[in-house]
């Protein structure tokens, strides 16, 4: 519906295939006055190239941070690219400890982000660990219809503790007509991978879901730098406080939005300004050795940000996650400064930057609340506080 109205409305520009590299400032540029986002460097992946767009008003709704961990819901763009450019523009960034995780996403090399829906547990599905033990009643006295954040913790323990890579989601106490009837796309895309309801338990394991920290604006979109708006997912408006009510993901995204584009049109400027954007410096073309780094170190990221910066943390774990993480983050920018710029590289360097916001926030909470777990501070603090990690900017050729 979006892509249709966007082809209909002559107003509209839309460049495919292009992705954002970095924000571009005033301030960057060395202009004198206040300082002011005047739009961005993009890969333009068809031509090769790399080019510089000027905007009097600039949106980020680049989607979540959910590809940071290898399990999520989210699809494979959501590699926090919003939250990355903006923290290295300098903005603060706000609560990103707080991630949701819904707790049965479907464990099979075939799936991708397959979400088993919680209504299968609203019907007595059991989570049973991998010797058939229903371990739910030991976390919480509702069972499997315990909240989304305590099941998924839950099943993180029984993982951990056992070594398990997975638990199981069994109903298999109901008929197969009833399963049919009840759950008809579930039931048929888990036979497509090899799994009957009716008879066999379901691999599942917690996948990361939502993030409810982000790009700290009001619910206008507004930023701390001029020019600038966000919303959606990528923005922290405060609409979701610790942990999030499902309905709220569209209030970021509609209500949000809408209001960001009133602020975006009262907020631009006026004057039409060539400003002289530097050309981007090129570095050298990567070789096919580096691009199996990237990838390596994709999957460092990832499986780190899993092991230790999860459902259910310790400080411990933690500072050995920023300490692994600092280390990719170094090697990623020398392969940033020294190779050609890939669309892999870019969200290489934004997972990376959004997974050091991540554990930094997550040092800073000492307490649990809402979706952050600490074992080390199981309790709330009384003193109720937003986590705010702002940095000076670094520059979108640095």
């Amino acid at each position: 519906t979006l892509q249709a109205s966007i082809q209909k409305n002559p107003n509209i520009t839309l460049l495919e295939n292009v992705m954002a590299i970095d924000l571009i400032t005033t301030s960057w540029l060395k202009m004198e006055g206040p300082n002011h986002c005047i739009g961005a460097y993009f890969l333009d992946r068809t031509a090769n190239k790399i080019i510089s767009v000027q905007a009097g008003a600039t949106l980020l709704a680049c989607g979540g941070v959910g590809k940071v961990y290898p399990y999520t819901s989210n699809p494979d763009v959501a590699t926090g690219d919003g939250i990355a450019m903006a923290w290295r523009a300098g903005l603060p960034i706000r609560n990103m400890e707080f991630i949701q995780f819904h707790p049965t996403c479907l464990y099979h090399p075939d799936a991708k982000s397959f979400l088993i829906s919680e209504a299968v547990r609203g019907e007595g599905a059991k989570l049973m660990d991998l010797r058939g033990h229903a371990f739910m009643e030991t976390y919480d006295p509702r069972g499997s219809l315990a909240t989304r954040d305590i099941t998924a913790r839950a099943i993180d323990s029984v993982m951990k503790i056992n070594g398990d890579p997975y638990v199981y989601l069994d109903i298999t106490h109901r008929s197969e007509s009833f399963l049919r009837e009840r759950f008809p796309n579930l039931y048929t895309a888990c036979l497509r991978y090899g799994i009957n309801m009716a008879t066999d338990p379901i691999p599942v394991v917690p996948a990361a879901h939502y993030s409810c920290g982000g790009i700290a604006a009001d619910v206008d979109g507004k930023t701390n730098l001029s020019g600038l708006f966000a919303a959606g997912e990528t923005a922290n408006t405060g609409l979701h406080g610790a942990n999030r009510l499902a309905s709220n993901s569209l209030l970021e995204a509609t209500v949000c939005g809408h209001q960001a584009a009133h602020a975006m049109r009262k907020s631009h400027r006026k004057e039409n300004v060539e400003i002289n954007i530097p050309s981007w410096k090129k570095g050298v073309a990567v070789s096919s050795d580096e691009a199996v780094v990237v990838e390596h170190n994709w999957n460092e990221v990832r499986t780190c940000m899993w092991d230790y910066v999860g459902i259910v943390r310790t400080e411990r774990r933690l500072n050995r996650a920023r300490a692994r993480i600092q280390n990719l983050r170094k090697e990623i920018k020398q392969y940033y400064g020294d190779y050609l710029v890939t669309s892999d590289l870019l969200e290489l360097r934004n997972l990376a930057d959004v997974a050091e916001l991540i554990i930094r926030s997550a040092l800073t909470r000492k307490e649990s609340r809402g979706l952050h777990h600490m074992v080390d501070f199981p309790e709330n603090n009384e003193d109720k506080r937003d986590t705010v990690i702002q940095d000076a900017p670094g520059g979108p050729l640095t």
